[in-house]
């Protein structure tokens, strides 16, 4: 995959540039991409926002995953 970063004057990386073939290949392997802009819930905002702030208490991704998708 061919991939362009955009930077500020700052050189920051904000913002990503893929062809629209690679675009097409990740639409089909992932098809609820275009979805990612939606509102979170706000059950997973509170899950998140009361890990953050207990930054002791970690778990494996793939126990994240499963209790995001409960």
């Amino acid at each position: 995959m061919n991939v362009q970063y955009i930077s500020d004057n700052l050189g920051n990386k904000t913002a990503v540039v893929i062809a629209i073939e690679d675009w097409e290949i990740m639409k089909k392997c992932y098809p609820d991409i275009e979805n990612l802009e939606d509102e979170l819930p706000q059950w997973q905002k509170d899950i998140v926002l009361s890990r953050l702030n207990d930054p002791q208490a970690t778990m494996d991704a793939f126990e994240m995953i499963d209790d995001l998708e409960k």
